[in-house]
């Protein structure tokens, strides 16, 4: 019945007219009034992930255990021997830490060792474990980051990352963003804490 009456109506010319004209129009400035904005965008907020600045690459660990004899005493030419034995490549272009996980004393020296056997084909070599690792690693990704495009910005640092973020990495970003940022805050766009305003 209603649907009768529409299609009657429509064949009237003055109906038929008005929603060929009108109706486009209407639309089109309903759509316009009713845009979908990104306002996190329009804000001038920095959305910026801590993870980004993890370095890529291989990490691998040298248990120095290996290399003495029975596991327990460091005989000087046994330990230079396997040294020696090392093949660089299989730690090119990788992220090193040597640890000891034998309960023995070994002598600074056996450090140097190891570390002048493998300086020229690894990126990075430390003291310590895979954790010391990435803390070093991340000490050295924020002091050479430059923050220069932050300046005088208001600044989100991204609270969920996919990556494991060791806690001194936040402690030194927020070291270098204090003295740059106009505000800083810490989460996500739609939750997120207040840390300072400068």
């Amino acid at each position: 019945m209603i649907s009768d009456f529409i299609n009657s109506a429509y064949q009237t010319s003055d109906l038929k007219l008005y929603l060929i004209n009108f109706v486009p129009k209407i639309m089109i400035k309903m759509s316009e009034e009713f845009e979908i904005r990104n306002k996190v965008a329009e804000s001038g907020l920095i959305n910026f992930d801590i993870a980004d600045l993890v370095p890529k690459g291989e990490r691998k660990g040298i248990d120095l255990k290996d290399f003495l004899f029975m596991e327990i005493v460091l005989k000087e030419k046994d330990f230079r021997e396997k040294v020696a034995a090392i093949n660089g490549e299989e730690y090119k272009d990788s992220y090193v830490y040597i640890y000891n996980s034998a309960d023995a004393i070994v002598p600074l020296w056996a450090y140097f060792l190891i570390t002048a056997k493998l300086a020229d084909t690894t990126k990075k070599i430390v003291f310590g474990d895979a954790e010391n690792l990435e803390i070093i690693l991340m000490h050295d990704a924020i002091q050479n980051y430059d923050f220069s495009e932050m300046n005088g910005k208001r600044v989100l640092v991204k609270g969920c990352t996919d990556k494991a973020i060791p806690e001194n990495a936040y402690v030194e970003l927020v070291e270098k963003l204090k003295p740059v940022v106009k505000s800083l805050m810490f989460g996500e766009a739609c939750s997120n804490v207040p840390i300072l305003k400068n």
